[in-house]
């Protein structure tokens, strides 16, 4: 679990206000000096992320915020890298102090984690030698959440919140799995891995070893080849394979060779049914058909890399697009934690699989962009469009498409 990616890690996140005792709550959770602690209000500048395993949790990332309360210019854009940290909120830890149990940014918070679904906690941190009583304080007697009183200095409390951390956690645990209904015990599956210059020399990229830990989690067998081998592959085999699930890049290649009853989809694809609403990005084709000369498409991704000549966000779909409708189209690219805030200027946005994002924050970003009425496309949906092999793509989910 040490290798873990950050986007398959349960998000955990401590908010409240400055002094509260977030920094030092995180360091009494993981057993580490993660976190600086200072009596000096906003201490804690930017979002600290610490990844662990933590039982009976599994692998999870807690995430450090700055105070609610920050003060001053500095202060307000830390509030905003708080407010970011909120999209990605898979648990969200309240964390108050006798002293100052409720106010406006209290009452904010909890709106945000009921908005959005996020099941949350709320944490009395400085309770030493007060564990025991009753007392809630000014706490709002409508709040449907569990409280937990600690110390974070002296450990106290800090196995019960862990415990009522996994209690939500099972409530809200509800992942699929990359291959659910594409294979089962027995099944081959085929993955066409290109090793293209942006691959990591000596290693899979992380879809391409996620999919196949998940083939073989489920009792299937897999046989990775390149695009160049596929063809020789298939003359091998003594029965034809379940599913072929190929790098969106060469979609065109493997359709090529692929007899049609062989069901084919891509890693891209199979990460937009996982971390957002497949269906959504389905219908977004349509908006491809309606592009006209000086539309701005926003492409964004969500991890950070080197840009090679042929890179796909900034290179490929832009050239396939341009070729496919005919117009002058202006790109913008957005990649890593950052995403645009305000949509109105573009037609379209293409985003990437995903695979280092975790699910909450592909879904904000898809019902963002839903709410801001520019449709958004998964990199490999518009690649099978673009190739027009988009039908065959995605016929391993007919039965979730409407």
């Amino acid at each position: 679990m040490n290798d873990t990616p950050r986007g398959d890690r349960l998000h955990i996140a401590l908010f409240g206000r400055r002094n509260a005792g977030k920094s030092s709550l995180i360091n009494a959770l993981t057993h580490q000096k993660v976190a600086v602690v200072s009596d000096i209000p906003g201490t804690t500048t930017d979002p600290v992320y610490k990844s662990m395993e933590v039982l009976p949790l599994g692998p999870v990332v807690f995430i450090d915020t700055p105070g609610i309360d920050d003060k001053g210019m500095l202060g307000e854009m830390r509030i905003e890298k708080t407010k970011e940290i909120l999209r990605k909120t898979d648990i969200g830890v309240l964390v108050v102090t006798r002293d100052t149990y409720w106010g406006e940014q209290e009452e904010s918070i909890t709106e945000q984690f009921i908005k959005r679904g996020v099941p949350f906690v709320i944490v009395i941190n400085k309770c030493e030698d007060r564990m025991d009583d009753n007392d809630r304080g000014n706490l709002p007697e409508f709040l449907d959440a569990p409280i937990v009183k600690i110390s974070a200095l002296t450990g106290e409390g800090i196995d019960v919140l862990i415990a009522k951390l996994a209690e939500l956690k099972k409530d809200g645990d509800q992942r699929l799995h990359l291959v659910d209904g594409l294979v089962g015990t027995g099944d081959l599956a085929i993955l066409v891995t290109p090793i293209d210059k942006e691959a990591p020399k000596g290693r899979l990229i992380l879809p391409q070893q996620q999919v196949l830990r998940d083939i073989l989690d489920s009792g299937a067998m897999a046989l990775v080849v390149k695009e160049t081998e596929l063809e020789e592959a298939l003359k091998r085999l003594t029965y034809p394979p379940s599913v072929v699930i190929t790098d969106s890049q060469v979609f065109d290649k493997v359709n090529a060779v692929l007899p049609q009853n062989v069901p084919l989809t891509s890693f891209s694809i199979i990460y937009a049914r996982q971390k957002g609403d497949l269906e959504l990005f389905y219908r977004a084709v349509k908006a491809i058909e309606k592009l006209n000369d000086g539309d701005h498409i926003l492409i964004a991704e969500g991890c950070t890399h080197h840009r090679k000549d042929d890179d796909i966000g900034t290179v490929k779909i832009p050239g396939l697009l341009k070729k496919k409708t005919g117009k002058k189209l202006k790109f913008h690219h957005v990649s890593g934690g950052f995403f645009e805030e305000d949509l109105s200027r573009y037609k379209l946005v293409v985003h990437c699989g995903a695979c280092m994002l975790n699910k909450r924050e592909m879904e904000y970003r898809q019902s963002f962009s839903l709410e801001s009425g520019v449709p958004m496309i998964n990199y490999g949906i518009i690649l099978a469009y673009l190739h027009g092999i988009l039908d065959r793509a995605m016929m391993p989910f007919k039965n979730e498409l409407k």
